[in-house]
């Protein structure tokens, strides 16, 4: 009970909105322009022209879309595109769509778009006399007393024309006799009655049955007409005719009774006796709808249903009904019969325009245009219209039971893409009758979103020297859209870096986010880099975003061990001295060596692979120091050879071979040596007197250019950058150097160790080593 009155609250407040909204929406279409046309026009007839009444121009209506609706479809038009002519689409039939009722006007309703605009309009459908005056019963009897006196009227079945105005019935004639006249009378409803009027009295032994032919005119131009054949028989004499109980009977039948169910009862009485007061009961001036309706029992005067009643199409009957007793006598009387109306007709939805494919982002679309209509009467003719409550539409109400139905809000495809709306129409009758209709709304895309890569950034690993086209990586995009409008494109972003050749080294699949390696890569060259990508969709307009991508290069063992000392590039191998009173373990030469490469790859170790002494000397495998392991003896050889292996730890390992020359020093060679440098000595001081006095003398003579000097060179600086370890991490550090110099002779070519330029932890655990053997080394010859 109380879901019922919340219910019905809820219609309520409903219903009072949409009364508002009808009276603001109902202003554009209060004026009601009428058209008419003659019935039985011809398909493709003119009816008007409505562009001055729409207010438009030609150019305007493929825009408008206008179309013609009709109220059940009683209608059948055409708006033409090109002119704005409206044009019969079949013949009309006035009493097919209007029966007797006049004028006959059709209202339709002229519904244009962008804006949603309605334009009222009905037409009038004038009536041609395309129908004759017919009498339903050919025959039409009459019993009439020889003792009837003269001047007696005898009320004669009509004729039925469906034709209205002058085009209707309008008098009626009848043959030439010696005892009858006709008499015409107006009926209540505004026909003419025709009525036979007794000129003298019959004489049923001088003429026992009279025939006469009765003529219906219609007023039509020309006139069009019916007859029926008037058969009179002369009876005795019976002097009292039968007289109704009542003038007029009033009822009420509900529509829903059955068929065979009582309608009335009329009765009668006659004072006479014998056949003369025997009464029988008839319809008189019935039309055919009243004898295919009702039927009567022609003994009892009991009216019965033939068929069922309804409401929708006939609310009231009226029926004559006459008496006649045995003498031809009659009395008449007529009985009212009001059809009740039952809620027995659900609410009709007509629709008028529909689209149910609507772009997503667009507030207040319109959806449909419908009409809604119920055949019944009163509460149970009025109609409530809704839809769901949860959903983002709204309905409504336009001017003749029209409902507008739209978006309240944008709608989202990527939130939800369908739409099931139902319309319920309801009427207030009891019980309350329902109709639903279900509209699936399909939300198409529109490209509001951009490309979502799957991650911000991306870290690719390449190993250097790999081959052309290698697939390094794959970027992926997802777009929420549908359609082209998700279909994403993939493209490499123009770089900020000059020294980037970013075409030249990569490229990218635009259908797919693959990412290839033009070239093979080089670690040494170049480590890492960075670039930008971008997804682009198809939609209007294209939507994109954009991406990181890192790509480090992983090293290679693709570099072998460079020897940096001993050089290895001399005619002659590189040759060490080495004391013979040298003690275990003392440092003959240290092998230095740089790997490009980097990690692993440059950690070099070293190996005495072969030597004249096999264990007269030690390598250390992770400095290359070349050390003696045991004192010298007699007999060892005074030269030595040895072939030392540099080999890193890559995988698979690369190495690079030095070969060293070793010379024991002799006692006896000390001697001479020290002769050698006095010898030396005194002919250096004697150099630099002898080069003073000529300096003098120059500056005297002024002869500056007479004479030169051989000079020595010490070149500084680093080893050349390919001989260095880019990663700092090789053998030689950046600091280690030699100095060397080398003399302007042109006999001989001395190669001179000065004092090495490098860290002092290095220099300490050779200190003593390299001064004891100094002035050997500085006179030792290469050939």
């Amino acid at each position: 009970m109380e879901a019922g009155e919340e219910m019905e609250r809820i219609l309520k407040k409903r219903q009072v909105l949409m009364f508002f909204v009808l009276l603001g929406i109902a202003q554009a279409g209060s004026t009601l322009r009428r058209y008419s046309v003659e019935e039985e026009a011809e398909n493709g007839f003119f009816v008007a022209n409505l562009l001055k009444d729409l207010g438009l121009e030609v150019e305007e209506l493929t825009a408008r879309r206008p179309r013609v609706i009709s109220k059940g479809k009683k209608l059948n038009l055409e708006f033409s595109m090109q002119t704005g002519d409206l044009l019969l689409r079949e013949k009309l039939d006035r009493e097919e769509l209007c029966g007797p009722a006049e004028p006959c006007v059709v209202p339709f309703q002229v519904l244009l778009g962008n804006p949603l605009q309605i334009f009222q309009a009905e037409l009038q459908i004038r009536d041609i006399n395309d129908h004759s005056p017919v009498f339903l019963d050919k025959e039409i009897i009459l019993k009439i007393s020889e003792m009837t006196a003269s001047g007696t009227t005898f009320l004669i079945e009509r004729a039925q024309d469906l034709d209205v105005g002058s085009n209707s019935l309008q008098t009626y004639t009848i043959s030439p006799n010696f005892y009858f006249h006709l008499k015409l009378q107006d009926s209540p409803d505004g026909t003419v009655l025709p009525q036979l009027v007794l000129d003298k009295m019959l004489d049923r032994e001088e003429q026992s049955e009279i025939r006469l032919i009765l003529t219906a005119i219609d007023g039509g131009n020309p006139p069009r007409s019916g007859t029926a054949l008037v058969l009179i028989e002369v009876l005795d004499i019976n002097d009292n005719a039968p007289t109704f109980s009542k003038f007029q009977y009033e009822v009420q039948v509900p529509e829903n009774n059955p068929v065979g169910s009582q309608v009335a009862v009329v009765s009668a009485r006659d004072l006479d006796i014998g056949d003369y007061g025997q009464i029988a009961y008839a319809f008189s001036q019935a039309s055919e709808d009243i004898r295919k309706t009702f039927r009567m029992n022609a003994t009892s005067g009991e009216i019965l249903l033939a068929k069922t009643l309804d409401f929708e199409s006939i609310q009231t009957y009226t029926v004559y009904v006459q008496a006649i007793d045995g003498g031809g006598l009659s009395g008449s009387s007529v009985v009212f019969v009001q059809v009740m109306d039952l809620n027995d007709n659900p609410p009709e939805l007509t629709m008028s325009t529909l689209n149910n494919h609507i772009p997503e982002n667009s507030p207040e679309t319109v959806i449909a245009v419908f009409s809604v209509a119920d055949s019944d009467s009163g509460d149970n003719g009025k109609i409530v219209c809704s839809i769901q409550e949860d959903l983002p539409f709204i309905l409504k109400p336009s001017v003749e039971n029209f409902y507008t139905l739209m978006t309240s809000t944008a709608l989202d495809r990527e939130n939800r893409s369908q739409y099931n709306i139902t319309l319920t129409i309801t009427d207030l009758g009891t019980p309350r009758l329902t109709t639903q209709h279900t509209i699936t709304v399909q939300v198409s895309d529109v490209n509001d979103n951009a490309p979502s890569f799957t991650q911000t950034s991306y870290t690719l690993f390449v190993q250097e020297n790999n081959s052309p086209a290698l697939h390094i990586g794959t970027i992926s995009a997802t777009d929420s859209d549908s359609g082209s409008n998700a279909l994403i494109t993939y493209s490499l972003l123009p770089t900020h870096d000059p020294q980037l050749a970013l075409s030249s080294l990569i490229s990218i699949n635009a259908d797919n986010g693959q990412l290839f390696a033009l070239r093979a890569l080089d670690y040494e060259a170049l480590q890492t880099f960075e670039f930008r990508v971008g997804a682009t969709d198809q939609g209007s307009p294209a939507l994109s975003s954009q991406a990181l991508v890192r790509v480090l290069v992983l090293d290679a063992n693709d570099n072998a061990p460079f020897v940096l000392y001993p050089l290895q590039n001399a005619s002659a191998p590189c040759t060490e001295l080495l004391p013979r009173a040298a003690e275990p373990g003392y440092l003959v030469t240290k092998v230095v060596a740089v790997d490009r490469d980097s990690g692993q790859n440059a950690w070099l170790s070293f190996q005495l692979l072969k030597a004249t002494e096999p264990g007269l000397f030690t390598v250390r495998a992770h400095n290359g120091e070349v050390r003696t392991s045991r004192l010298l003896s007699e007999r060892d050889a005074p030269k030595h050879r040895l072939l030392l292996l540099v080999k890193d730890n890559g995988d698979p390992p690369s190495s690079a071979s030095v070969t060293l020359q070793v010379l024991v020093e002799r006692a006896h060679e000390d001697d001479l040596l020290t002769l050698y440098l006095v010898i030396a000595l005194a002919s250096v001081s004697s150099l630099f007197l002898l080069s003073v006095l000529l300096f003098v003398g120059v500056r005297l003579c002024r002869r500056a250019r007479e004479t030169s000097m051989g000079g020595c060179s010490v070149p500084e600086g680093h080893f050349p950058g390919h001989l260095v370890d880019v990663s700092g991490v090789g053998t030689l550090s950046h600091s280690y150097q030699y100095e060397v110099c080398l003399t302007g002779d042109s006999g001989t070519t001395d190669f001179k160790f000065l004092k090495p330029i490098m860290p002092n932890f290095l220099l300490q655990s050779s200190e003593r080593e390299n001064d004891t053997n100094a002035s050997y080394r500085n006179s030792f010859e290469f050939s």
